[in-house]
């Protein structure tokens, strides 16, 4: 049956993992001195991440049935409804062969179902690994005296994970270095995809909070009343001061508010005209904007004709997590720079109050 109507398959065999367990032991953890299968690298999720492969490849026979793999629409999404195969394998024979019974972590690879024609930039063609996750004996495999004779197994196809790196990192081709790696994961792709997303993104919603510096504030009067203007009025529509008497018509004060709302980006609103600098000009006039960067973060001032009159600060950040929040908290109170001193290394806070400590005291 195996002989004739069977296929070659190669065993890849899982060994164990280093590392498993390591230490002295305890009662409810004992230590492992070697790499076997039945041991378990991480007994609180119950895992074998660090999986070694033997480095010998095996060969046997197998029976299963190929069926096609579709895809099924019937719910919302879309799901592979055949992507499992089920594989039957003579029990005395693999236990000859591979020295055990097949269990879950041994990676099979089918040569028959190589992609000759795949559509990639190598001269490769692409292998399929499937990775063994259930074993029983078969139905069909028992005899008419009630004994086992078959295995089945139950496989799936394997991805681009911790625990299959001693198995993709092996060159594709024995006068090549591309690897099965460079070959068969979708990590580059997948990345490319995650990149071209972030990137839209950032276009759409470049900073957080909502945008409303394309609408017209309309200016206010010191009660907070809107100054209206009637058309019997002179409106001066210059954009600059020319005496000194002139007043910028500018809003004393944001008139969207909300969370991180256009008030939250240091710039003045209505598109006016400000300055910026880590002291306020000697010149200037009622209605002026100015942007203070020595402020963390930067700090945007109205005059008022008497005095600057804070108006918001630059609090508006990326949404892709590249900026940091550059406050003082984060910069001075939770500074995380090392400076040595005298072969020492200290925290920069520490450095500073060690460098203005009296000699005496060191």
């Amino acid at each position: 049956m195996f002989t004739v109507g069977g296929t070659d398959i190669n065993i890849h065999k899982y060994i164990g993992v280093e590392g498993a367990a390591e230490g002295e032991g305890t009662a409810d953890q004992p230590a492992y001195d070697a790499v076997s299968e039945t041991n378990i690298q991480d007994l609180l999720f119950l895992e074998n991440r660090d999986r070694k492969y033997d480095k010998d490849v095996y060969t046997h026979r197998c029976v299963y049935n190929v069926q096609d793999i579709d895809f099924d629409l019937s719910q919302f999404g879309l799901f592979l409804s055949n992507d499992t195969l089920f594989m039957t394998v003579h029990i005395r024979s693999i236990v000859k062969t591979i020295g055990r019974k097949p269990i879950s972590g041994d990676v099979i690879e089918l040569p028959h179902l190589k992609d000759e024609y795949a559509l990639n930039d190598f001269s490769f063609a692409l292998k399929r690994f499937y990775v063994i996750e259930d074993v029983n004996r078969a139905a069909e495999g028992f005899s008419q005296t009630w004994w086992p004779h078959l295995y089945r197994l139950k496989l799936k196809q394997i991805y681009d994970g911790q625990e299959y790196a001693d198995i993709l990192d092996l060159p594709a081709d024995e006068e090549s270095d591309t690897t099965l790696r460079d070959l068969l994961s979708t990590y580059e792709t997948e990345m490319q995809i995650s990149d071209a997303v972030v990137s839209q993104a950032e276009a759409d919603a470049p900073k957080s909070g909502f945008e409303t510096r394309h609408f017209y504030t309309v200016a206010q009067n010191e009660d907070g009343t809107v100054a209206l203007r009637t058309v019997d009025e002179d409106i001066d529509t210059s954009a600059f001061s020319v005496t000194a008497d002139q007043v910028f018509d500018t809003p004393g004060r944001e008139a969207y508010t909300g969370y991180l709302m256009n008030y939250s980006d240091g710039v003045p609103p209505n598109g006016s005209p400000f300055g910026s600098g880590i002291q306020f000009p000697t010149a200037s006039y009622e209605g002026d904007f100015f942007l203070r960067t020595d402020f963390v973060p930067n700090r945007l001032f109205r005059y008022d004709g008497k005095r600057w009159i804070k108006f918001e600060d630059d609090l508006r950040m990326d949404l892709s997590n590249s900026d940091t929040r550059n406050t003082l908290r984060t910069s001075f109170t939770n500074n995380t720079n090392v400076n040595t001193i005298g072969g020492e290394e200290i925290p920069e806070r520490q450095a500073v109050s060690k460098a203005l400590r009296p000699k005496a005291d060191n």
